[in-house]
């Protein structure tokens, strides 16, 4: 247990992936490293234990924000998955890349291999899609893509209410442009959740040269001068069933795969980020970066809520044990059913005004209401439309509170900070509203629950997007991809200035995509594991 080639820290999408590509072959020995559990939890692999596992404090880290100016001073909960799997165990299960001009982007930045014809490939050569291969679409990969296995008559009234709006029905997502509506695919197989443990790490646990270790707190990232340089020599970790520190070497590479809040943080504890954060928490700086934490941004969802009519919705179905009864037993029979919903079925991409080239807006509807994830269903049928700004211009960062790695970082999203955002949370709600008066729900009779028609100006719209933003969970940016001042890794993943060292998850996007980032993280992590192999042959 003292020596590896390749120590990848963090079991969540990103590793599961890499530790599935990097002992491929025989002649590696690796070892996956997670602070959390097994993923043997009964609600991770029925779709809508979402509602179960997220705020549990056995499957989700429960982060919460710093007080929030532009969610009106609220601190919100920031779920991060815990255990095997990662987020991909708790996670929406949506499979969305985001579309063709957030990797170009990140390719005109000056990231070599980035771009949208460059990505597609990975993308497709990860993937096990329902209808088989095509030109956007693979098979016979480790991530299961599959069609929904429930209908909902409200849902498909409120797509033809966005197609009267101006936003298309189209096939699918996923093919470079989202402009359009269409249903969410998902990884399922066969109505089950098809986390990154699922696909990539349980199929290869039989290797010998795989080790994977739970409760694992990795404390430090072990450094040391080699040429005038600092390099990466392996990790120091206390497991739960062992209080004493262990040091553990890698003999190549030391892999950060713990995610957008504690891969800059297990950074910064390690003396490498902002010197003058480090320094305040008395850690000697191996290496001066002081983009590591920064760059955080996320999707912002304006949960907006409807009471409807003359229809059911997922919040009659669990009003009583009959219905949660039938419900059971229809996903015990056929696998088919609202237990294997994801929170959001219907999606629909549009431009939230004349000036947004590509479309800037997601809609993300779900047949349900409730006040929080982790809270009861309204006792009321109703739907919620979510709508989230795609390009958020705000930035926080991911900061250390202590030097102890197990102590919970300062998390600031500075939501709602800039004017580009605040009107596109406003424009937002009006076209919301625009859709839900469409002819196609009127048979629904829709009654605006929250914020409610009595909020009306501009001033009052933003105020009500501050009390009903949530986060969808989609932190990136705190490791970005780059050359500029701000950037902590290269092209390659390699972090600036340190040897044998890479950061490979979502933290590495320059810029966040489209929609859902798993999908997106499935695919940086399968460049990451090539780059990785590739400089270990040169």
């Amino acid at each position: 247990m003292d020596s590896f080639d390749y120590i990848i820290i963090g079991a969540g999408t990103a590793g599961c992936v890499l530790a599935n590509r990097l002992s491929k072959d025989p002649q590696n020995r690796v070892l996956l490293v997670e602070a959390g559990g097994k993923d043997d939890y009964f609600w991770i692999n029925i779709p809508v234990g979402y509602l179960y596992t997220i705020n549990n404090p056995r499957t989700d880290w429960c982060y919460t924000t710093e007080a929030e100016p532009g969610l009106n001073g609220r601190s919100i909960g920031y779920a991060r998955g815990k255990g095997l799997g990662g987020c991909s165990s708790i996670n929406a299960m949506i499979y969305m890349r985001g579309q063709r001009s957030d990797y170009d982007h990140w390719a005109a930045l000056g990231n070599r291999g980035w771009s949208w014809d460059e990505v597609l490939p990975v993308f497709k050569q990860s993937e096990d899609y329902q209808h088989g291969a095509d030109d956007f679409h693979g098979e016979g990969g480790e991530l299961r893509v599959e069609e929904r296995r429930v209908n909902w008559p409200i849902l498909d009234a409120w797509r033809q209410a966005a197609a009267e709006t101006g936003i298309p029905k189209i096939e699918e997502f996923n093919r470079g442009d989202n402009f359009g509506n269409s249903y969410f695919q998902v990884n399922q197989k066969r109505g089950t959740r098809w986390s990154g443990t699922r696909g990539f790490l349980r199929p290869v646990l039989d290797r010998p040269n795989l080790v994977v270790m739970t409760h694992a707190q990795v404390l430090k990232i072990n450094t040391q001068q080699v040429a005038g340089e600092p390099r990466a020599t392996g990790i120091q970790l206390r497991t739960r069933s062992n209080p004493l520190v262990e040091t553990i070497s890698a003999r190549r590479e030391v892999i950060l795969a713990a995610g957008a809040i504690n891969s800059p943080q297990l950074l910064q504890v390690s003396g490498i980020g902002p010197a003058e954060l480090l320094k305040a928490h008395e850690i000697d700086v191996v290496h001066d970066l002081p983009g590591v934490g920064e760059n955080l941004h996320d999707h912002l969802q304006v949960r907006i809520v409807y009471k409807v009519s003359n229809t059911r919705t997922l919040n009659q179905r669990m009003s009583s044990l009959f219905g949660k009864a039938m419900m059971g037993l229809e996903y015990l029979l056929f696998k088919t059913g609202p237990l294997t919903m994801p929170p959001s079925q219907l999606g629909a991409f549009a431009h939230s005004d004349t000036d947004q080239v590509t479309p800037n807006i997601e809609w993300h509807v779900q047949p349900l209401s409730l006040d929080k994830f982790g809270e009861p269903l309204h006792r009321f049928n109703a739907i919620t439309p979510s709508v989230c700004n795609l390009r958020p211009t705000s930035r926080g960062h991911v900061r250390i509170k202590s030097r102890d790695a197990s102590v919970y970082p300062s998390i600031t999203l500075n939501y709602l900070a800039t004017p580009e955002d605040q009107k596109v949370a406003i424009e937002g709600i009006k076209f919301t509203r625009k859709i839900m008066q469409a002819d196609a729900l009127s048979p629904y009779a829709p009654q605006e629950y929250l914020p409610g028609m009595q909020v009306q100006t501009d001033a009052e719209l933003l105020a009500a997007a501050g009390d009903l933003g949530a986060t969808i969970f989609h932190p990136v940016g705190t490791c970005k991809m780059g050359n500029d001042p701000l950037a902590v890794v290269n092209d390659r993943l390699q972090v600036h200035g340190v040897a044998a060292l890479r950061v490979i998850d979502a933290s590495i996007m320059p810029r966040i995509t489209s929609g859902n980032t798993n999908a997106p993280t499935v695919m940086i992590a399968e460049k990451g594991a090539a780059f990785i192999l590739e400089d270990a042959r040169a």
